[in-house]
């Protein structure tokens, strides 16, 4: 990191000095959770995932439909008009019509149940792959409801970014192969975006309080993702250094100032380095033959390093008395792989959750005291002085990546809002809770702010939805792999990134 002092380069190596200096008080800001993805906790997975399927189609067919009607109600051909179509099973050759459906991607370098059977079988899986589509006539596009399937074709398809899950509208006629030659696509774009301080003024008005005073500035929020600790010694000079600018115990005044806007930490996803790691069936078989003859029982210190949680409940609780922190879990985090992954436990940080909200709150004390340290789902939603935030740990917007040709990660975070959907390819190369009543992942209010962790480099943009809709886009990239922190401005919406490098000279 880069230091730097206002009036000369050297007030830091200079003589003690008897000038005195004011002390800095960080502005706090108004923070306010919700638990859209909190899972039921006597929860089964008996269900089928076929239900999610039909309770994700059920709950965004309405909104679709209202797009696709208003943008086709004068479209026709020679003089045809295009008609509406109940089910993909009631499209008839030579009509012009339109249907409503969940988007299916048939590729052959795509998982599947084979696999699995292989592996049961002991032979080795081929390595993880980049990217499912080969950009061939292998991959295809279908479109499937309650009543079948239908397979999409047509350049219209080229310039739309589609993967498996996504619900969408297509206008169009099937030809004598079969196929539904498509027009054109339509979504249910951007849903409903709660104007600023709605939810928080609500809670006051409830609470019997006046919402008419003015609120002071919230300053900013740091965000950083992939801090990845270890076990090792070596590697947390750059964790460090993180620690002291965030406490302003580095750099100049002018630096300490800046820092002490900072209001809140959000630490989105892989936070421990190979928290849960899955060993290979290879792994698995080496072990065994390793230990044949010798039967252990209970818990296996040889087995288990408990170095890296330490050291992060460590970095924590050196934090949290100067600012409060909302944690998000990762792929690499030491809770439950499947979607929505749900909050790192509290046993997990016994010198950090002194700060967490206690089981039984007092709902007498402030929102403030209660949310200093938050261990919260991936993904996850809520509101920072009166900004909604929809942060992503990043296995989502990473498993979308490979279903697509395009690298833009904006572009995917961009389809995934107005798709509606924050895990669009859950259940199929995801695994995920099945839900049974209702699709926990499609959105109902569109964020103003949208994080995604884990990203192989600093990207932001805005977009706009049709209802004049604003949403900031974020995506973090790994601290180890980059030393970035991303700082958002709570009142403009503004970015800035601070980069941390340890100089490694001879």
């Amino acid at each position: 990191m880069a230091i730097q002092n206002g009036d000369s380069d050297g007030a830091l190596l200079s003589k003690p000095s008897d000038q005195e200096y004011p002390s800095l008080n960080r502005i706090p800001a108004n923070y306010n959770p919700l638990t859209n993805y909190n899972l039921p906790k006597n929860r089964h997975y008996t269900q089928q995932y076929a239900d999610m399927y039909f309770a994700r189609l059920a709950q965004l067919k309405p909104a679709v439909e209202q797009v696709a009607a208003e943008a086709w109600q004068d479209f026709e051909i020679a003089g045809e008009r295009a008609r509406r179509v109940d089910r993909v099973l009631d499209v008839r050759q030579g009509e012009l019509c339109w249907v409503i459906g969940t988007c299916y991607m048939e590729m052959p370098l795509k998982p599947n149940v084979l696999d699995d059977i292989g592996k049961e079988h002991w032979i080795a899986a081929p390595p993880a792959r980049q990217k499912y589509t080969e950009g061939g006539e292998g991959d295809q596009v279908m479109l499937e409801d309650e009543s079948g399937r239908l397979r999409l074709t047509g350049g219209a398809l080229r310039s739309v970014l589609l993967v498996t899950g996504a619900i969408v509208a297509v206008i169009g006629t099937e030809n004598k192969d079969g196929d539904f030659e498509v027009l054109d696509v339509r979504v249910a774009d951007l849903p409903r975006q709660p104007p600023r301080w709605e939810r928080d003024d609500g809670d006051t008005a409830v609470r019997g309080k006046s919402v008419s005073k003015p609120r002071p500035s919230g300053g900013k929020v740091a965000i950083v993702s992939g801090l990845s600790f270890s076990g090792d010694v070596g590697d947390t000079l750059p964790l460090e250094l993180l620690s002291e600018w965030l406490l302003g115990e580095s750099a100049g005044p002018d630096d300490q100032q800046d820092t002490s806007t900072i209001s809140r930490l959000i630490i989105a996803g892989n936070s421990i380095a190979h928290g849960c790691p899955i060993p290979s069936r290879e792994e698995v078989a080496a072990a065994a033959l390793k230990s044949r003859g010798q039967k252990k029982y209970g818990y296996d210190s040889a087995s288990y390093n408990a170095a890296p949680t330490a050291r992060f409940d460590t970095w924590l609780a050196n934090l949290l008395p100067s600012i409060p922190i909302t944690l998000l879990p990762g792929e690499s985090d030491p809770t439950a792989t499947s979607l929505p992954q749900q909050a790192i436990h509290a046993a997990m940080f016994p010198h950090s959750r002194a700060y967490m909200q206690p089981p039984a709150v007092d709902h007498s004390s402030t929102e403030q005291e209660r949310s200093w340290f938050t261990s919260t789902t991936n993904p996850t939603e809520f509101d920072l002085q009166g900004w909604r935030f929809l942060t992503i740990g990043g296995q989502t917007l990473n498993d979308v990546y490979k279903y697509l040709s395009t690298n833009d990660r904006l572009e995917m975070m961009e389809a995934m809002l107005r798709w509606r959907l924050t895990a669009p390819t859950a259940p199929d190369t995801l695994t995920c809770y099945p839900f049974q009543d209702g699709d926990a992942f499609v959105l109902k209010e569109c964020p103003h702010v949208y994080v995604a962790g884990c990203q192989p480099k600093f990207e932001t943009g805005v977009i706009e939805g049709p209802q004049g809709q604003m949403v900031r886009l974020l995506a973090v990239p790994s601290f180890r792999e980059t030393g970035e922190v991303v700082v958002v401005d709570l009142e403009s919406l503004g970015v800035e990134v601070v980069k941390f490098e340890v100089w490694e000279g001879g």
